[in-house]
């Protein structure tokens, strides 16, 4: 139906404005500054929280997709009416100076670390400084809002890498070739458990910085297009429920033979490509499914035939019950082989991965039940969805961005805050870069005058309106790696 002739019409899209994305409370801020403040300089960092690493992801999108847009008089106009009614005052003549002036670029500088960069905690990964100018030095806090919502694809790029560390810990236990399994050990679930497309995006793309298996599809597009990936993500076929139970209880044998007939005994994959095929067990009985179908007289030659492996999927229950009892069947049936290190592992055609209630917690919990039952860690893969993309906030690592250092009347003034009520929220001060030494990174501030120090770790990303630097997915990964 053409909704345009019967029914109502589609609204336009809602148009993107640089001079809309901010916070309300910012519109009354730019004469808020001492009088003759003509520069302002900001710093972006996590304070602390969860973990005692941190990196930066997301930036070189946020600089392609909105910051190197052009500010116009239309931005301006509308943004003053929408103040108006709001309830809030509107530097109209501050936002037309940046339009006359600069012809509507931001006048600012941005550097950063090269996205990807693994930094402890309290150190500033971005700074962001305006032109010496009385006119829009407001602008740096204007632009607060969208630079920190850079904490969510940033700590989800961290909060992947930790899970990955926790794999390995297992894989090194329990495998006898931990680095060739580790990439795809973590798949990504969470398209659908954010709470929109650009987050989904942000984080997918995130989490692809440590391993190569996802679901969300916008995530490897984001990496793909804004960093240059040729494919930076990779997926098997696999079933859902609706699949399965369109087939009834019944018929849920010929439906997992007409599956694998589909997709591991005819299915042809390009060379060097494994041929796996997932598939979700649990509609009606996991363990008759296991015991009866998987590994029974239909099935069983068929896949042991195909040259391919069959990823069972439980999803629903108790994982520290309901895998063990899995394995304890496929062992009774199949048999498992004893590796280098001791631990079982299933014949080349069956391996399960566990993609309910997935999260660093339980994904330790699950490696150590079956570590103790001697299973390697080669048998599962485990995906994850709201637990890896939604289950973080901003106070996961304490993201903050602070104003460090400004110009009064010609006067250069460092600037901070020192709460007594609380030591973790005091800011640093100075015109701030980050550095290498000998002893890892520092945070130091540069003396009046010097825009970056001999020993930074910090490109210029932004120089008023204009990209300067790009970065490769690839980059982003290789400073992502595990020491």
């Amino acid at each position: 139906m053409n909704n345009t002739n019967h029914g109502i019409a589609r609204k336009q899209d809602l148009r993107y404005s640089l001079v809309a994305d901010t916070d309300s409370y910012k519109f009354s801020h730019w004469n808020q500054y001492p009088p003759g403040t003509s520069r302002m300089m900001s710093y972006f960092e996590a304070r602390g929280g969860e973990f005692a690493e941190c990196t930066l992801f997301g930036l070189q999108y946020l600089l392609h997709q909105y910051l190197a847009r052009t500010i116009t008089r239309q931005d301006v106009a509308e943004q003053k009416a929408f103040a108006e009614a709001h309830g809030e005052p509107f530097n109209e003549a501050g936002w037309l100076h940046i339009v006359n002036r600069y012809g509507g670029r931001l006048p600012v500088r941005i550097r950063s670390i090269p996205e990807g960069t693994v930094v402890p905690v309290s150190n500033a990964l971005l700074t962001i400084e305006s032109v010496d100018d009385p006119q829009c030095a407001w602008i740096v806090s204007w632009l607060e809002t969208m630079l920190v919502r850079l904490w969510y694809p940033s700590t989800i790029a961290t909060t992947s890498r930790e899970s990955k560390k926790v794999l390995r810990e297992f894989l090194e236990l329990t495998a006898d070739d931990p680095a060739a399994e580790l990439g795809f050990k973590l798949h990504d679930f969470g398209a659908r458990g954010v709470s929109c497309l650009e987050q989904s995006r942000l984080g997918g793309a995130a989490h692809l910085l440590n391993f190569f298996g996802s679901d969300t599809v916008e995530g490897i597009r984001l990496a793909n297009h804004f960093y240059g990936a040729d494919m930076a993500g990779f997926s098997i076929p696999a079933t859902e429920h609706s699949t399965m139970t369109m087939w009834g209880e019944d018929g849920e044998q010929d439906a997992f033979e007409s599956y694998v007939r589909h997709y591991l005994l005819e299915r042809q994959v390009p060379p060097g490509m494994p041929k796996l095929a997932a598939c979700v067990s649990d509609s009606y009985d996991i363990f008759r499914a296991v015991e009866q179908y998987w590994c029974g007289e239909r099935i069983l030659p068929l896949l042991k035939a195909s040259g391919g492996t069959l990823v069972i999927r439980p999803d629903s229950g108790d994982p520290l019950e309901v895998l063990p009892r899995i394995f304890e069947i496929l062992e009774s049936r199949v048999g498992m082989t004893v590796n280098s290190k001791g631990f079982k592992v299933l014949p080349p055609y069956f391996r399960v991965i566990q993609g309910d209630g997935i999260d660093r917690a339980s994904m330790r919990a699950i490696l150590e039940r079956l570590a103790d039952l001697k299973i390697s860690a080669s048998n599962i893969a485990f995906g994850s969805g709201g637990g890896l993309l939604q289950k973080v906030n901003r106070d996961t690592q304490k993201w903050a961005f602070k104003c460090c250092n400004a110009v009064v009347n010609g006067r250069a003034v460092d600037v901070r805050k020192m709460p007594v009520t609380d030591v973790g929220k005091r800011s640093k001060c100075g015109r701030l870069d980050l550095i290498r030494t000998d002893r890892g990174f520092e945070t130091v501030a540069l003396p009046e005058g010097q825009e970056a120090h001999p020993d930074t770790a910090m490109v210029t990303v932004f120089e008023h309106g204009i990209i300067t630097h790009d970065t490769t997915f690839a980059e982003c990964r290789a400073r992502m790696e595990l020491p």
